[in-house]
């Protein structure tokens, strides 16, 4: 769809176009991010995951802040994810108990008596690791089953993590989207729960509830940047797959701020551009992009829009993203090899991409995309960093033996 080595745009000139009052995100209001946050409060394993300010990078990019959001350190599993599928899970068996999920902490669905009441689960899903692994742990503390299909050159350390989380798992010759076909097969075969953040007609419920667990992540963020005593973010760059995490996000900044929301990027591997080829179709309707998608950012590596997330990126995004592999990888060596007095941040290939954007834009001229965006000495920047070295092999690689340079 466009050359692998070029970054290219698509400017939503429509984005601020709605009043406060007509503005939309039925899965996403005030009640439902207080229950979220009180779930995952009830974790033995919850903790606020750091928010590093990047002082002395701010002042080379000639912006007032940036921050990184660290999810690494989510629950010891490396990565944001468990946040949707611990949630779905969460919502799903609180469900067929007949019960709200703010009635029942997770230490509860824990114990022998819920397993007894519930009975035997398996859930199932397709994923490049991140989302699979929070599945397989989710499971595994209910006392539940899980079966993992992964996407055809899926990380073998990957997939050797979701199996110590009891999941039976494998790597199929297919690529992610055939992978989730093959997921809802077994799941229907086999009398298990589909726990899967694509959607399509019919499946919507579960993919909402995923999309919904993950706006705990940019609930902390904002409280802390509070915390600091700063204003919020005039700038977040989102990361998009099937766009259930970027969607989530923008969700929650809608329903919280309306018109007065940061400036939301959507960004996206070139080989995986699904949401921003939907938008460069321009009918209105979401578009796959098929075939195999051989990118580094393995996690965004989905060829067709969620259902439930694309009307939200359509309407609401204010820019779109498709980026070469490089960036990502310059981003990841910024980030281990930080300016002195920054923090240093262990962010894998599709958690660094944000900043390797807005450093592109910053640091090669590129006044177009930065006037369009209002990208200035006084922005406040919000960059995600949605997992650490899940493949730790991949990560040296990259950092260390220098793949992937910059052209």
């Amino acid at each position: 769809m466009v050359d692998s080595t070029s970054l290219t745009y698509i400017t939503n000139e429509q984005a601020r176009k709605f009043d406060t009052e007509h503005i939309s995100v039925p899965f996403m209001n005030q009640e439902v991010i207080g229950k979220i946050r009180d779930f995952h409060k009830s974790f033995r394993e919850y903790q606020v995951t750091p928010l590093h300010s990047l002082k002395e990078l701010s002042r080379k990019l000639g912006v007032r802040n940036i921050w990184i959001k660290d999810e690494s350190y989510r629950f010891g599993l490396n990565a944001f994810k468990v946040l949707g599928g611990s949630y779905a899970v969460g919502k799903y068996v609180t469900n067929k108990l007949g019960m709200d999920i703010s009635e029942l902490s997770f230490e509860i669905l824990k114990s022998r008596e819920m397993k007894e009441r519930l009975g035997d689960i398996t859930f199932v899903t397709a994923t490049d690791g991140n989302h699979g692994r929070g599945i397989a742990w989710a499971a595994k503390q209910l006392g539940q089953k899980s079966v993992v299909f992964m996407p055809k050159g899926s990380s073998e350390i990957r997939l050797n993590n979701i199996q110590k989380e009891g999941a039976i798992a494998s790597i199929t010759e297919l690529n992610y989207d055939d992978t989730v076909r093959l997921a809802k097969q077994y799941a229907d075969e086999h009398n298990g729960v589909l726990v899967q953040d694509s959607s399509w007609e019919g499946y919507e419920e579960i993919p909402t509830w995923i999309m919904q667990g993950y706006c705990t992540l940019i609930d902390e963020a904002l409280e802390q940047i509070k915390q600091e005593g700063a204003e919020s973010p005039t700038h977040v760059f989102l990361q998009a797959g099937v766009g259930s995490f970027a969607a989530s996000v923008l969700g929650y900044l809608l329903t919280r701020f309306g018109k007065n929301r940061p400036i939301t990027i959507i960004v996206e591997p070139n080989e995986a551009a699904c949401i921003y080829k939907s938008v460069a179709v321009n009918d209105g309707k979401p578009h796959a992009v098929t075939g195999f998608m051989p990118t580094i950012m393995a996690g965004l590596a989905c060829g067709e829009p969620s259902m439930v997330a694309w009307g939200v990126l359509r309407d609401y995004a204010d820019m779109y993203i498709s980026t070469p592999d490089y960036v990502s990888a310059k981003a990841m060596r910024m980030l281990g090899n930080p300016l002195p007095g920054d923090p240093r941040v262990i962010s894998g290939e599709s958690g660094a991409v944000g900043l390797g954007v807005l450093s592109l834009i910053r640091e090669e001229a590129l006044h177009q995309m930065a006037s369009q965006l209002q990208i200035n000495t006084d922005s406040r920047i919000l960059i995600i960093s949605t997992e650490g070295d899940t493949d730790p092999e991949g990560y040296r690689n990259i950092v260390w033996d220098g793949m992937y340079p910059s052209f």
